[in-house]
């Protein structure tokens, strides 16, 4: 068991910062490409660089978030396990799935349930983390403007 706050912020830090580099590789140029310049997009779509610095400090405080949690927990507990990988992998194969295999539909779905466990995260652990939960807002702030955008992108192209 790891019991040291540190380590557990730097396993946190780099899984976390590992999904925002592999969604960026798998998004393939996705927001320069010709396919997503030229769709319809919503008049509130933030300019490309609010994106990196949106997830940037999103990654950072939700890594802070998930080093609290982790302490409710043992930290190998199966079910923080389980919904920390399954954000991992919702949040990184949206990027794929949208801008790579250009499928808006399923991205909705996709980032749906990203938003949809966010909120889980937020309002599960309120309670056990009280005002560490703070740190998961701006996750789940951001996730209802990417989910808002992605179904304006589905109903207006």
């Amino acid at each position: 068991m790891i019991n040291n706050k540190y380590i557990r912020f730097i396993i946190f830090i780099a899984a976390n910062f590992l999904a925002l580099g592999v969604g960026v590789i798998l998004m393939d140029n996705g927001p320069q490409s010709e396919w997503y310049t030229s769709l319809n997009q919503a008049p509130w779509t933030p300019p490309n660089w609010a994106f990196g610095a949106a997830w940037f400090t999103i990654m950072f405080l939700f890594s802070f978030y998930m080093t609290r949690l982790s302490f409710q927990f043992q930290l190998l507990n199966k079910y923080l396990v389980s919904i920390y990988s399954l954000q991992w992998v919702l949040n990184v194969s949206w990027n794929y799935i949208f801008f790579n295999k250009q499928e808006v539909f399923i991205g909705l779905m996709v980032i749906t349930l990203l938003w949809l466990l966010i909120g889980y995260f937020t309002f599960k652990f309120i309670k056990k983390l009280n005002w560490y939960t703070l740190l998961i807002l701006p996750y789940l702030i951001w996730m209802s403007i990417a989910t808002s955008l992605n179904a304006y992108i589905l109903f207006n192209n």
